[in-house]
């Protein structure tokens, strides 16, 4: 719920580069296997229809699996991945280190 209204929170300032969808992984079983979505909160990242990479120092590149709850922060991150993704990169480096961060 709080990455939830986070992300709702920040979907105007970032509607120019970011477009959030709602994936419910009850609904649709198929992507949690080709994802392997375990987790109850996932964040994954999506250029033209390639799936982004982002290292958070979790070690864990596929997805963010933690909950961020600053807003100028997951901003940054949307930012940095999307300026990675511009550049056709496939695996960016976040602007902040969670390797202290635990992962739920």
């Amino acid at each position: 719920m709080i990455m939830d209204e986070l992300l709702s929170s920040i979907a105007e300032k970032v509607r120019n580069f970011v477009a959030i969808y709602l994936c419910d992984i009850d609904e649709v079983p198929d992507f949690n296997e080709m994802y392997e979505l375990t987790d109850s909160m996932t964040v994954m990242f999506f250029y033209q229809n390639k799936h982004m990479m982002c290292d958070f120092g979790t070690g864990n590149n596929n997805k963010l699996n933690f909950i961020v709850d600053d807003k100028q922060e997951m901003i940054d991150i949307l930012e940095t991945i999307f300026r990675g993704a511009r550049k056709n990169k496939g695996l960016v480096i976040s602007p902040y280190d969670y390797n202290h961060k635990r992962v739920s």
